[in-house]
């Protein structure tokens, strides 16, 4: 196992991820929760392969994801454009095509070329999944690099004050639009994030199996801090996402073909940089189901880096 970046991450080499035994996944399993995210190089996955690695971390997670835009009239206009969504497997359900290709007028998958705003799967959910895991069939040289922030260590490491402050908020989690921006088809565009739709979590939350305490932010796109004014809430917020998002708290991923990233979504955020729209890539991605989030204990001691 090499570590891959000082806040988190590390790569394993495991060999033929099929025959991974009970004992060696436990391993995985342990490094995944000291790391918050693992790198697998050279794997070679057809849909079953990967549906059957991924139940290895627990039941699959039904998905949410904006289709191409260039299939959203909604956004573009009636008649603007005849590219067509690719149906997604109907064995398969729960693996989602994250791509910008359109072959032959079809979208195979979603989320474009453009900047991923830092976020958190599904974070809007009562029981957002646990982890994610993404797997690259093609992707360019050196761009659409994947970056992750650890947010139990920014956590451990935010001011006292500020700890003490936080620590028994909660905040409701927007999902009325996509990671890249998008206002999804079934939302109304959002007025006054005090009374739109979302589902409230707390913002200090105990990781359910390694008992750590992490900030848990979402994203920061329409997200209110319960009980504040707007204005408070979003300088409160500012200061939060400034402080998790710091280059010291990330690592960043350069993706290959045959990659396998495994990230825990309870303590990471991540995002995605943007890439050349001429460039194909081609990426699947699976989530698997987790639980709803548990507030911190409010005379827990501060814990360590």
């Amino acid at each position: 196992m090499t570590r891959l970046g000082q806040a988190l991450g590390a790569e394993v080499d495991a060999g033929d991820l099929d025959q991974v035994s009970p004992e060696q996944f436990q391993e995985i399993h342990a490094a995944w929760l000291q790391f918050h995210v693992l790198r697998f190089r050279g794997v070679a996955f057809d849909d079953e392969r990967f549906d059957r690695f991924a139940r290895r971390f627990g039941p699959p997670q039904p998905t949410q994801m904006s289709a191409h835009v260039a299939t959203r009239t909604d956004l573009r206009g009636p008649g603007a454009s005849s590219v067509r969504q690719a149906a997604r497997s109907e064995r398969y359900p729960h693996i989602a095509v994250v791509s910008n290709v359109i072959d032959a007028g079809v979208a195979l998958g979603g989320l474009g070329d453009g900047e991923l705003m830092w976020h958190s799967d599904q974070s809007n959910n009562e029981a957002p999944p646990s982890a994610t895991l993404l797997y690259a069939v093609e992707a360019p040289s050196g761009q659409g690099r994947t970056g992750f922030a650890n947010a139990q260590v920014a956590w451990e490491r935010l001011p006292l004050a500020l700890r003490q402050l936080v620590r028994n908020l909660q905040l409701k989690h927007d999902g009325s639009v996509d990671a890249a921006g998008y206002r999804r088809p079934d939302h109304m565009a959002v007025t006054d994030v005090r009374t739109s739709p979302g589902q409230a979590h707390p913002l200090v939350c105990i990781h359910p199996e390694s008992g750590r305490e992490c900030l848990y932010l979402g994203r920061r796109s329409n997200s209110y801090v319960l009980g504040l004014s707007v204005a408070d809430s979003d300088a409160l917020l500012d200061q939060l996402w400034g402080h998790v998002t710091q280059e010291q708290f990330i690592w960043r991923q350069d993706w290959r073909p045959g990659d396998l990233v495994v990230w825990d979504n309870r303590s990471v955020l991540h995002q995605r940089e943007a890439f050349d729209p001429g460039a194909r890539r081609i990426l699947r991605r699976i989530m698997t189901q987790g639980t709803k989030p548990v507030a911190a204990l409010s005379n827990a001691p501060v814990q360590s880096a």
